[in-house]
C-alpha cells in the first residue's frame, strides 16, 4: 500500500541543497533515479525537477526505514526526512555532490513498474517508444530543461510587452473559416447542423478588429492550428507571440521586436544582442541565398554567371538564358578534398530530387581544374568563369541552369547541404529582417497572380499605380524575421482604407459574393473609422527550438504530434461512435481502416 505524507511537508528541492545546508533537517520528495545496496549501507539517488540528491541509510537507521530503502526501485516516488551531512566521497558529477541526507523518516508514496526505458539524459531508446510514454520521457533533464526555457521565453515576452503598454486579450478558438494559406482544422456544430467552425490559423482578423476597437496595443500568446504536412520545424498546433499596434509604420514594429529579442537573449541566455538587426530585401535574399529565410552565418553566396555563358557552346547553359532563366553558381572554398566525385554525384541526385535537371561542376584539385562541361568551353571561357567567381585551386564550383524559380531555391538548398558537409556553419545567432516582399506572386498552374501574404497586407504607396497594370512591380509593406535560416515571424502593415481594400480584393479576382462570404464582417468594420495599424506573429516554439539547439519542435513541445499528425501516447486522432456523429449530422464514407 502507498503511504501518505502525513506529518511531512517538503522543505527543499533535491537539487537546491549545498554544503551550507549541513546539519539542517530537511524534507525532500521525488523519484528514485537508482538504488545501490552495499549490505549494511544503502544509497538512493532521489530526483526531482531541480536535480539529484543522495539519501543515505546505515546500520544506525531505523530497521523499518532501512527495509523500505532496501525495497525501493527505479521510479518509486519517495518522501524523505533527514539531516544534511557532508559526504565522505564527494563528486562533481551532480550539483549536490558535497552532501547527502542521513534519512530519519521515509515514505513510499507510490511504487513503479520497471519503465520501458531508463530515465537518463542520454537515452538511446527510439523516439517512437519515448513518445508513446511521453510522460516518462519528460522526466529526463534535457526535455525538462527545454520546456523550462520555453516557459522563461513566454514570461520574458509577457513582461516586456506589458512594460511597453500592450494589453493581453484572448481571441476565440472557434471561428469562421477564412482563407489564410493553409488548410483549416474544422469543428462541426451540433446546434447548427451542416455548419462548421474553424480552429484559428492565427488571430489575424480579430486582432485587426481590436485595433478598430481602440485597444491600440494588443498582445496574446495565441494557440494556432494549421492542417499541413509536418516537418522538423512545424507542428499542427503551435504557439504564436501575437501582436498588433495602431498608429505605426514598419519601422516602429521592427524596433519594438528588436527590443523584445534583445531582452529575451539577455534574460534567458545571458547574451547581449547587437541591434539593429541586418535588413535585406526579398529580392536580395533570393538572389544571394536562394531563400527568403537565409542562413547568413556563412558566406557561399549565389552568383549569376549568365552573361559569361550565354554565348558558349554548352546548350544547357545557353537554353536556360535564352528561355528567360539564368545560370548561377556557388563556390565551396577549399572543399575539393571533401567533395569528391562520389560526393558530387550525391549532390546531383539531391538537386534532382528538389526539381533541378542536373548539376554542373568544376572541381579544382590538380593544377588544371576538372570540369564536367569543359568540352563545350572555348579557349579562355572556363578561366573567365573561375576568375569572375573568385574560384581558386582547392575549390569546388557547383552550377545550376534553369528558370530562376528553379535555380535560386535549388542553390539555396544546395549551399546549406554543402555547408553542413563541410562543417563550416559557426555556432552563433544571426538575425535578419527580410523586407520589401512582392505583394503578388505568379501561379504557373492557374496562370493567375495571387497574394503572397494575406489580402489585408498594405502595398507600398508608390506601388499603388501598378495594381492594375503591372502586378509584378507591387511591393508589400511586409516583413519577416529570420534567425539562422529559420523564419521566426511574419507580419505586415494592414490595409485600413475601405476603397483600397476593395481594390485589392478585385486585383485578386475575388467576386462580391466571395468577399462578403469570407470577409464581410471585417470589410463592414472598415466603414467605421480604422486607425493605421500593423503587427506580426512570432513562433514561440521555433524560438525555443533554436535557443535550446534542438533539431525538432518535438523537443520543445510537451506532447507533440509525429509526421502523420498523430500523437502516439494517447493514440489520437481516433474513431468516434456513430451516435456522436449522428448528433452532428455527419455520415462517413469510403473510410479505409488501418490494419
Amino acid at each position: 500500500m502507498a503511504e501518505f505524507m502525513t506529518g511531512l511537508k517538503r522543505s527543499h528541492y533535491c537539487g537546491d541543497l549545498r554544503i551550507t545546508d549541513v546539519e539542517k533537517e530537511v524534507t525532500v520528495c521525488g523519484w528514485v533515479q537508482r538504488q545501490r545496496d552495499l549490505g549494511q549501507l544503502i544509497f538512493i539517488d532521489l530526483r526531482d525537477r531541480t536535480g539529484i540528491v543522495q539519501l543515505a541509510f546505515t546500520d544506525s537507521t531505523d530497521k523499518e526505514i532501512f527495509e523500505k530503502a532496501f525495497c525501493a526501485r527505479a521510479e518509486y516516488v519517495l518522501c524523505a526526512k533527514g539531516i544534511v551531512r557532508e559526504r565522505s566521497a564527494k563528486t562533481d558529477k551532480i550539483a549536490t555532490g558535497d552532501i547527502e541526507i542521513e534519512v530519519t523518516d521515509l515514505r513510499v508514496l507510490s511504487k513503479a513498474q520497471t519503465p520501458p526505458f531508463e530515465i537518463v539524459d542520454d537515452c538511446k531508446t527510439s523516439e517512437d517508444i519515448r513518445l508513446k510514454y511521453r510522460y516518462l520521457d519528460l522526466r529526463r533533464k534535457p526535455l525538462f530543461d527545454n520546456l523550462y526555457l520555453r516557459s522563461k521565453i513566454a514570461k520574458v515576452a509577457r513582461d516586456y510587452f506589458y512594460e511597453n503598454g500592450f494589453i493581453e486579450i484572448e481571441t476565440p478558438m472557434l471561428i469562421k473559416s477564412t482563407p489564410e494559406g493553409a488548410r483549416d482544422y474544422l469543428v462541426p456544430s451540433r446546434i447548427h447542423n451542416g455548419k462548421f467552425y474553424a480552429l484559428p490559423q492565427s488571430p489575424q482578423i480579430y486582432k485587426q478588429l481590436l485595433m478598430l476597437s481602440g485597444f491600440d496595443r494588443y498582445i496574446q500568446l495565441a494557440k494556432c492550428f494549421r492542417d499541413e504536412d509536418l516537418r522538423a520545424d512545424r507542428q499542427p498546433e503551435f504557439t504564436q507571440i501575437d501582436m498588433e499596434l495602431s498608429f505605426v509604420d514598419v519601422e516602429d514594429i521592427l524596433q519594438i521586436n528588436e527590443g523584445l529579442f534583445k531582452r529575451l537573449f539577455k534574460e534567458v541566455l545571458g547574451q547581449e544582442l547587437e541591434t539593429p538587426f541586418e535588413r535585406m530585401t526579398y529580392k536580395d535574399a533570393m538572389e544571394r541565398y536562394g531563400s527568403d529565410k537565409p542562413d547568413v552565418r556563412f558566406d557561399m553566396q549565389i552568383q549569376n554567371i549568365s552573361e559569361l555563358v550565354k554565348d558558349c557552346d554548352f546548350k544547357v547553359f545557353t537554353d536556360a538564358v535564352a528561355n528567360g532563366g539564368s545560370v548561377r553558381a556557388i563556390v565551396a572554398k577549399g572543399a575539393a578534398s571533401t567533395l569528391t566525385r562520389k560526393e558530387i554525384d550525391k549532390l546531383t541526385e539531391f538537386v534532382r530530387g528538389i526539381g533541378a535537371k542536373g548539376l554542373a561542376f568544376v572541381r579544382w584539385v590538380e593544377d588544371a581544374p576538372s570540369c564536367s562541361f569543359s568540352k563545350f568551353m572555348k579557349e579562355g571561357e572556363l578561366e573567365n568563369i573561375l576568375a569572375t567567381l573568385n574560384a581558386e585551386k582547392g575549390d569546388v564550383v557547383l552550377i545550376v541552369a534553369d528558370k530562376d524559380s528553379v535555380t535560386l531555391p535549388t542553390l539555396g538548398a544546395l549551399r546549406l547541404n554543402v555547408a553542413k558537409k563541410l562543417d563550416i556553419i559557426p555556432d552563433i545567432f544571426k538575425f535578419v529582417w527580410i523586407v520589401d516582399f512582392p505583394f503578388f506572386e505568379y501561379d504557373d498552374e492557374s496562370g493567375e497572380w495571387v497574394a503572397m501574404h494575406h489580402p489585408f497586407t498594405m502595398p507600398k504607396e508608390e506601388c499603388l499605380e501598378y495594381l492594375d497594370t503591372d502586378k509584378g512591380k507591387v511591393i508589400a509593406k511586409a516583413y519577416d524575421l529570420t534567425l539562422n535560416g529559420t523564419e521566426l515571424s511574419s507580419g505586415s502593415i494592414r490595409i485600413t482604407d475601405y476603397e483600397l481594400q476593395q481594390k485589392m480584393f478585385k486585383a485578386l479576382k475575388l467576386t462580391d459574393e466571395e468577399i462578403e462570404a469570407k470577409f464581410g464582417f471585417l470589410v463592414e468594420a472598415y466603414k467605421y473609422g480604422a486607425p493605421p495599424h500593423g503587427g506580426m506573429g512570432i513562433g514561440l516554439d521555433r524560438i525555443a527550438m533554436i535557443l535550446c539547439k534542438c533539431e525538432s519542435l518535438r523537443d520543445v513541445t510537451a506532447f507533440p504530434k509525429v509526421q502523420n499528425a498523430s500523437e502516439l501516447m494517447s493514440d489520437c486522432p481516433s474513431v468516434v461512435d456513430e451516435e456522436s456523429l449522428d448528433v452532428l449530422g455527419i455520415a462517413l464514407k469510403d473510410i479505409k481502416t488501418e490494419e
